[in-house]
């Protein structure tokens, strides 16, 4: 079902499962959030609840208009997150949910890193390639849960640009992500996402 036809209180799919990481990392003093690959909004619009100021970014145009005709508080920005001049270091909190395998995974990361301010935090939730046999058994746990979780709710279908396959596994990720930012947490889910969640140092000795 695609977003004209499902009330947004019941859109489910992989990526909206996992929307809750971000909940830890937009309360408290979080004053300022950024949504890379922000689609139609809704990300965006659950931070707004408890950040003061949200700001969306995505390339395509279609769902930028979609988000800004939901909500005139936040910010969307139709745009290219290496082009778009942000200042570093000035978001409280960065998420970026399933955009992370539209663009170079090593500078995709370090872009995102680069726009946390000290002592703030980055999630980013993504799809990632299984290796065979490596990842066999992870797959085939992961298609029974999928089924369990279809079962519970109806698939929303965004409306966004899709990628696939994924470029990078999942092996890739966990070495990437250990590599570029130091102490993050690095865990393959059931729903075929992985997540990244690191607080940035509040300084470099």
């Amino acid at each position: 079902m695609t977003s004209s036809t499902v009330p947004e209180r019941d859109r489910w799919n992989y990526n909206t499962h996992y929307y809750r990481l971000t909940d830890s990392a937009a309360s408290g003093d979080a004053r300022t959030a950024l949504d890379v690959g922000c689609g139609e909004g809704m990300l965006a619009r659950r931070l707004r609840l408890t950040v003061p100021r949200v700001t969306g970014i995505d390339p395509d145009p279609s769902s930028i208009e979609a988000a800004r005709a939901v909500s005139e508080d936040i910010d969307y920005i139709c745009g290219d997150l290496f082009e778009h001049p942000f200042e570093p270091e000035s978001f409280d909190v960065v998420a970026s949910f399933a955009a992370l395998h539209h663009m170079d995974a090593r500078r995709g990361l370090s872009r995102l890193a680069e726009l946390v301010r000290p002592g703030g935090t980055l999630v980013v939730v993504s799809c990632a390639r299984s290796e065979f046999p490596r990842d066999l058994v992870m797959e085939g746990v992961s298609f029974v849960a999928a089924h369990i979780q279809i079962r519970r709710h109806t698939m929303w279908d965004h409306e966004s640009p899709v990628v696939w396959p994924p470029p990078a596994s999942y092996r890739e990720m966990r070495k990437l992500s250990a590599e570029l930012l130091p102490g993050s947490h690095f865990r393959r889910h059931l729903l075929f996402r992985y997540s990244i969640v690191w607080r940035k140092p509040n300084s470099v000795i």
